[in-house]
C-alpha cells in the first residue's frame, strides 16, 4: 500500500490564504462598528447637577480627574456614559440555531471526508 502524501500548497497560496484571513478578521471586527452594531446599548445617562458628588466621584477621584484636565461637566459624558445590557431574546436564539446549525453542518462534512480518506487508504483490508 503506498503511503498517503499530503497535497502541497505554494508559497504564494499561503501568502493568499494569511491575506484573506487577515482581511477576513479586520472586516469582521471593523464592519459591526461601521453599520453602528457596536456599543448600540452604549447611552448616557444625563444629570441634572454636574458636581463630583453627583457624578458619583469622591475627593481622591476628583483630584485626579481635575490633574487630567476635566471638570465636573467635562467629565459628565465620559463618566456617565454606560452600556445598558438588554438581551434581544429572539436575535440571540435565531443566532443560537444558526451556531448550532453551522456546527452539525461541519461534523457531518468533516465525518464524510474522514471517512473517504478512511476507504482510500484502507478500503484493502
Amino acid at each position: 500500500m503506498a503511503r498517503y502524501i499530503p497535497p502541497e500548497q505554494s508559497k504564494a497560496g499561503q501568502v493568499l490564504d494569511i491575506a484573506v484571513v487577515v482581511v477576513a478578521i479586520f472586516v469582521a471586527l471593523w464592519l459591526p462598528l461601521e453599520l453602528g452594531f457596536a456599543g448600540a446599548a452604549k447611552a448616557i445617562d444625563p444629570l441634572d447637577t454636574k458636581t463630583w458628588d453627583a457624578l458619583g466621584q469622591n475627593a481622591t477621584m476628583a483630584s485626579i480627574w481635575e490633574k487630567l484636565g476635566y471638570t465636573p461637566e467635562t467629565a459628565h459624558d465620559v463618566i456617565q456614559n454606560h452600556f445598558h445590557y438588554i438581551i434581544d431574546w429572539p436575535t440571540l436564539i435565531i443566532m443560537a440555531i444558526v451556531l448550532i446549525a453551522y456546527f452539525v453542518f461541519l461534523f457531518r462534512a468533516s465525518d464524510k471526508e474522514y471517512r473517504e480518506v478512511i476507504n482510500e487508504k484502507f478500503d484493502d483490508k
